[in-house]
């Protein structure tokens, strides 16, 4: 168990101690507090031990994973802070697998960083709530009913890199998407410049490998691979990407296998689905069979909505790159 300062508790002992007629304040001097010991690095192999370190950790331990399966639903309401974060790490034979419910829930666990572990079963992978600064690092995710790493209720700043999601949204009702950022239906969710970077997504992804949606912004998305291969298009998923949020950069991606379009804008809320840059990205289009079949297709680009798609966007196949003016 970690052992905390309680420096402030001394200083006021000492000072009723002085007052009293007791020696000198000089003589009670409070010394500075000694530097931190190292952090912990909590050993776990089992469920009930995990379930347990979840609890206990604290800001700068780490948390690793012994090969193995872990049964059972798995959260955290501990926060760390950026300067000291707590680390939940195991190879992919690590596997968190849930019956039902969330695999792993970060609630209000800000500045957390997962890494490496699988997650599968269950109807959501990685749930992270109210919690800032989350990094998913080299996970995998697979195997459940609804989407696969969800970024919600204002949990701004975010990572998720390097991860392969796939065989998502099982039950299907068309909510399966890879990566989903937000809440659909208002604007008080404000998980912000959340930043999803080269990862594999997909095939059998039922929904959208990527939703941003309306009520957030300033996000990134860079450098991954999709494969549209299993889109359902339940609830309009036909694309890789769909924007609904503000003045997010989507550049470097690369993907195949879908139904209509490769990226797609939507203005859901007023004044939202606005501002997006798309750059080099590549869209690989055939055997789209929609009505559209665009690499880029922007549905509101009007009045101080506008989207910039760079010429250094490319496609093959479909009926084009997209259907606004192309910026050099």
């Amino acid at each position: 168990m970690r052992t905390r300062c309680t420096r402030t508790l001394l200083t006021a002992a000492l000072a009723a101690a002085t007052a009293a007629g007791g020696l000198s304040a000089a003589a009670y001097a409070v010394p500075a507090p000694p530097a931190a010991g190292p952090a912990d690095t909590i050993e776990v192999s089992t469920a009930a031990e995990l379930k347990s370190a979840l609890t206990e950790a604290g800001p700068g331990d780490t948390i690793h994973l012994a090969d193995g399966t872990y049964s059972g639903n798995f959260k955290t309401t501990v926060a760390a802070n950026s300067g000291s974060r707590v680390t939940l790490t195991g190879s992919a034979k690590a596997v968190l697998t849930a019956g039902g419910g969330y695999g792993l829930h970060l609630n209000g666990a800000s500045y957390w960083t997962v890494k490496g572990i699988t997650v599968t079963g269950g109807q959501k992978g990685i749930m992270i709530d109210s919690a800032k600064g989350v990094v998913v690092d080299g996970v995998t995710v697979h195997g459940l009913d609804m989407e696969g790493v969800h970024f919600r209720k204002s949990s701004p700043d975010g990572v998720i890199k390097n991860s392969k999601i796939y065989d998502t949204g099982n039950d299907d009702r068309g909510m399966g998407e890879g990566v989903y950022v937000g809440s659909a239906g208002g604007l008080s969710d404000k998980s912000d410049n959340v930043q999803i970077l080269n990862n594999v997504i997909g095939p059998d992804v039922g929904g959208e490998a990527i939703d941003l949606k309306e009520g957030t912004k300033g996000g990134k998305v860079s450098g991954n691979t999709f494969d549209g291969k299993g889109l359902t298009g339940n609830n309009y998923d036909d694309s890789w990407i769909d924007v609904k949020g503000n003045d997010y950069v989507i550049e470097g991606n690369t993907g195949k296998n879908t139904t209509n379009n490769g990226f797609e804008t939507h203005t859901q809320q007023s004044g939202w689905g606005c501002g997006t840059v798309f750059r080099a990205n590549k869209s690989d289009l055939t055997g789209a069979t929609g009505d559209k079949q665009l690499a880029i297709n922007v549905t509101n680009n009007s009045g101080s909505c506008k989207t910039t798609v760079h010429a250094s966007n490319t496609v093959k196949g479909g009926k084009g790159l997209t259907n606004v003016p192309v910026t050099p």
